[in-house]
């Protein structure tokens, strides 16, 4: 068995433990890193940028929120069901952070809101785009393997060790199935959930992936290190998913099963119903995803249906009536190509019909609901006004001339959230809230700061959290273990 030594172990060096090394290094600490993955960045190298507060680019625009105002919003949007201290520390170090990143070479595109009314503090690693956080994390990789950060690739975590009621270091296991023991004062477990986990997703969440959840699976998120931490006693919280809303795996794609072109024209705010053909939300809501798979998972069978017709397809390819920052596609086009592209690879969850009874074939919709939810809708349409979800009279496109198309959705996840209890010093706490000496978390495995629903009102929390909550152990588990000798 190899044997090393550290200050500080970082179990896993996606976004959480890559901020983690650094901010451990910087306090002075000897640093290891190991990592199931043969590179790192993990989840975070698929997003687009994190959360920030009183950045640079903010100040310079004179754009909010202060971090007084972003408190009191997200103490206000979990009804305060989550830890205000916590909140007010993750906050406080927000501040700073994109400077930070900003110091070691990472360059933003922008602060920007994820939908009309949210706050701007989504900051969008330059040059924009799906994926271009993969920069920043390429930074700090390379930043803290100059600062001399041990990384051990290929070499997942596979047991915390504790004695004497102290974390005393982690073992590990290489691509060839040989141990490495990591003598250390502290660990912090940056594990990422277990988003690629069904059983742990049906377990802990009651949905089942592929029927009634389509969540990223991110290969390797499986939840170990949530079951290493609860080995040594971590106190576990409830657990959720980080809901969004997704069409139905199919196809070759498990995680962008269309073409995001494609479902683009099935995002915007046309008749929304479930599978009894009823309207359940106004559509204007759907770009706030979250608030959306909240929606649909309160459904019938869990899943729902865009649908619009061929007047309002034109419409669209005059122009979208919104736009996305993420796939920013300004009106819809080559939309025969896109449905023939997703028929000859097999997606069977976006439909072409001649007729309503057509459509009701093909989905499976009520037949008599969706008539009669759709003669309703279409004479709000007619009047201006919608009495029962008040849907903004701009929006209101009635349905009625074939074809009708339609795509299936279901509720979907960024990931899981939760797992593992930790204070505001990011120390995990036991059964009885006690702080287990030496041992951290960070990242999506102690993520319990949201209530019952992600915060799109304040965009890029998910890897702002990330990001945050790893300077913020790292720094604790630094100065730990020099107090621990």
């Amino acid at each position: 068995m190899q044997k090393l030594e550290a200050d500080v172990v970082v179990i896993a060096a996606g976004a959480s433990g890559l901020a983690a090394c650094n901010a451990a290094v910087e306090k002075g600490a000897k640093v290891v890193a190991l990592e199931k993955a043969s590179t790192t960045g993990g989840t975070g190298s698929m997003g687009m940028g994190p959360f920030g507060l009183e950045s640079p680019i903010q100040r310079l625009k004179q754009m909010g929120p202060s971090k007084e105002e972003a408190f009191k919003a997200m103490m206000h949007y979990t009804h305060y069901q989550v830890d205000a201290k916590l909140v007010s520390t993750y906050f406080d170090k927000a501040t700073t952070t994109i400077e930070w990143l900003m110091n070691m070479g990472v360059e933003f595109w922008d602060a920007v809101p994820y939908f009309p009314g949210g706050w701007p503090t989504w900051h969008v690693v330059a040059p924009g785009g799906e994926g271009c956080a993969r920069n920043l994390y390429r930074v700090l990789f390379e930043k803290a393997k100059e600062r001399g950060v041990e990384f051990l690739l290929q070499t997942p975590g596979k047991k915390i060790l504790k004695q004497g009621g102290k974390i005393t270091g982690v073992i590990g296991e290489d691509r060839n199935g040989e141990k490495v023991e990591v003598a250390c004062k502290a660990a912090i477990v940056a594990t990422g959930g277990f988003g690629d986990n069904p059983q742990l997703i049906k377990k802990f969440t009651g949905y089942e992936w592929g029927v009634d959840m389509q969540s990223f699976r991110i290969p390797g998120l499986a939840g170990e290190g949530l079951k290493m931490a609860w080995e040594v006693g971590a106190y576990q919280t409830p657990m959720q998913m980080e809901m969004m809303f997704l069409p139905p795996a199919g196809g070759t794609d498990d995680i962008n099963p269309v073409d995001p072109e494609l479902m683009e024209a099935f995002r915007q705010p046309n008749y929304f119903c479930n599978i009894m053909g009823e309207r359940f939300m106004d559509e204007a809501i759907i770009p706030n995803a979250t608030f959306t798979g909240n929606a649909i998972s309160h459904q019938k069978g869990r899943c729902a249906f865009n649908i619009f017709d061929e007047n309002i397809r034109k419409f669209m390819e005059q122009g979208y009536e919104e736009v996305h920052v993420t796939f920013p596609f300004m009106k819809l086009e080559k939309f025969d190509e896109l449905i023939k592209k997703s028929k000859d690879i097999g997606y069977k969850y976006v439909y072409v019909a001649d007729s309503l009874d057509d459509l009701v074939a093909q989905t499976g919709i009520d037949a008599a609901g969706l008539k009669a939810g759709i003669e309703e809708y279409n004479g709000f349409c007619e009047k201006g006004y919608d009495p029962v979800f008040h849907k903004r009279h701009k929006s209101l496109k009635p349905v009625k001339t074939p074809r009708f198309y339609a795509m299936k959705f279901l509720p979907g996840a960024y990931g899981s959230l939760g797992g593992i209890k930790v204070n505001y010093k990011l120390e995990v706490l036991d059964k009885d809230w006690n702080a287990i000496p030496g041992l951290y978390g960070a990242g999506t495995d102690a993520n319990t700061i949201y209530g019952d629903s992600y915060p799109f009102v304040l965009p890029g929390n998910t890897m702002g959290w990330a990001l945050n909550s790893g300077r913020m152990a790292g720094e604790s588990a630094a100065v730990y273990a020099k107090s621990a000798g």
